[in-house]
């Protein structure tokens, strides 16, 4: 159930077509040299930074519990990163699947290359499906003495980068889908956005709906012992074993974009509306904003890319140990949701044993990646039948929606991306794990279960008096026949989005034996 989040990865087909193009030389992936193993700083030097002399004192108050404050909000997401790696005395260790070259992208390179110049140690461990058009950054990023950068199962053709799939799909196809960033052992942000404009409401174009949580105290030395975990793995790479810094393309500068990302006048106005984003207010307020509960850590062995960890050793088997079965009601919230026939069967069980069960996933308008939507078309129908209410999230919602600092998945939106789900009014996850095979069997995934009655009881309340205004609710009609139906009433009896050039290429899809790989 993990997603690469790229159509890359998903569209197979491309990579048969680009068979006979491509010329499949100079691309094995080269004996790695050896490093010293990296580790986290140590909880007796994390305390005497800012951050940790800040939340000492409270974490103190709260024993084994971890304070977590959800980032619903765009620009609270982006501003809390912003944040964090400013306030930063010692270390950052920053890991995730995509990292756009954009507004966003530029300015946290940026923030990250101003923490090392004042002595920070930084450490970025990028998956290298993600890092399209990065190269001379991360190469001069790199020769800065404080920063080093990894990245996770690279590509050696950089200019073709597609060509890996060709030779070594089963290895190239795993994809590590974690996304973290740490702040002196002491303040970690975990959940499913990337970093680009879309995730963060930099721009006018398209925006992802999502989610990610802020959170401080006893589940942070886990966090950041699972990111050395990562970062000493054997398919973690540093970035000149990888990128020729000596080609005649790079500079060994760092490139005009980045220097002069903050003289950008959208740079100026994005980072104003930052500055009055409601997080921004509540620290600058002195607000208590945290709540307190028990959080997990759950996440993937890095060896689950190489097919060598044991089932026991991934996420999804973690996740069902701590939250259990459900006994009254489940919701889920996943942008790629794609069951799979072991997950309609479990689902149904639960159904009938008088378990509510919600879903609310992208419609075929507002999903990113139609293959994905193809293998998720062929379980709506069973998943009605079985009693298990469906919504599809609309790209431009009809209804009028709650003020965006109120909506618990994130920002109004043209596609949904936040993958959380909650259980009996007790348990919330969330993290970057999507209900699919992929998710489940080939990338690796992380996310946190926090044991919050309100955030749970937020999140069951959000499918009663939101998700309903912003969503198709899908329905059977006396003869089988599938219907959406908006906030206000319209049915409709085919599905929303559709054309005759999409039916026709998501029929191709659905007969694909893609499903595993999805």
């Amino acid at each position: 159930m993990v997603i690469s989040d790229t159509i890359m990865s998903r569209h197979l087909f491309i990579f048969w077509i680009c068979f006979n193009m491509v010329t499949l030389t100079g691309c094995s992936l080269p004996a790695i040299k050896e490093t010293p193993e990296s580790v986290y700083l140590p909880h007796h030097e994390a305390a005497s930074t800012r951050l940790g002399r800040s939340i000492t004192p409270v974490v103190a108050q709260h024993p084994e519990l971890s304070g977590f404050y959800p980032l619903n909000h765009s620009l609270d997401a982006f501003a809390s990163r912003m944040l964090l790696i400013a306030a930063a005395d010692k270390t950052l260790d920053v890991q995730y699947y995509i990292w756009r070259r954009d507004l966003t992208g530029l300015l946290l390179l940026q923030a990250l290359y101003e923490a090392a110049e004042r002595g920070v140690r930084v450490r970025l461990l990028l998956d290298d499906n993600g890092t399209s058009g990065l190269d001379d950054i991360l190469a001069s990023l790199n020769n800065h003495p404080n920063i080093q950068v990894k990245l996770f199962n690279p590509f050696t053709n950089r200019q073709i980068k597609i060509s890996r799939f060709l030779w070594d799909f089963r290895l190239a196809n795993r994809r590590m889908h974690n996304k973290s960033i740490i702040a002196d052992n002491s303040v970690a942000i975990v959940g499913g956005r990337n970093i680009g404009n879309e995730y963060f409401g930099a721009d006018d174009g398209f925006l992802f709906n999502d989610l990610d949580v802020l959170a401080i105290g006893a589940v942070i030395n886990e966090t950041s012992a699972d990111f050395d975990r990562y970062w000493n793995f054997q398919l973690a790479y540093p970035v000149n074993q990888i990128i020729d810094s000596d080609s005649e393309t790079f500079s060994g500068q760092l490139p005009d974009d980045l220097k002069n990302i903050h003289t950008n006048s959208a740079s100026q106005h994005y980072m104003t509306a930052v500055e009055n984003s409601a997080l921004v207010k509540k620290l600058i307020n002195q607000e208590e904003f945290l709540h307190w509960s028990k959080i997990e850590l759950v996440s993937d062995d890095p060896k689950k890319i190489t097919n060598s960890s044991i089932p026991k050793q991934y996420l999804l088997f973690q996740m069902n140990n701590i939250i259990g079965k459900p006994q009254h009601r489940l919701d889920i919230v996943s942008p790629y949701f794609v069951p799979g026939k072991k997950g309609l069967k479990h689902l149904t069980e639960l159904r009938q044993q008088g378990i509510d069960i919600r879903i609310l996933t992208n419609s075929r308008e507002a999903t990113d990646v139609i293959a994905v939507h193809s293998g998720y078309a062929r379980y709506r129908k069973p998943l009605l039948q079985a009693g298990i209410q469906l919504y599809e999230m609309q790209r431009e919602p009809t209804a009028a929606m709650q003020p965006e600092k109120s909506r618990l998945f994130g920002s109004s939106a043209t596609s949904l991306h936040a993958k959380t789900f909650a259980i009996d009014g007790q348990r919330v996850f969330i993290g970057s794990f999507n209900f699919d095979p992929r998710s489940a069997l080939l990338n690796t995934e992380m996310g946190y279960i926090i044991h919050s009655s309100e955030l749970a009881n937020s999140i069951h309340k959000t499918f009663t008096d939101q998700v309903p205004a912003e969503s198709y609710q899908l329905t059977l009609s006396t003869d089988e026949k599938l219907r959406w139906q908006q906030a206000d009433g319209m049915v409709y009896q085919r599905e929303p989005g559709s054309s005759f050039s999409g039916d026709l290429l998501l029929n191709i899809l659905s007969v694909l034996p893609i499903e595993g790989l999805l």
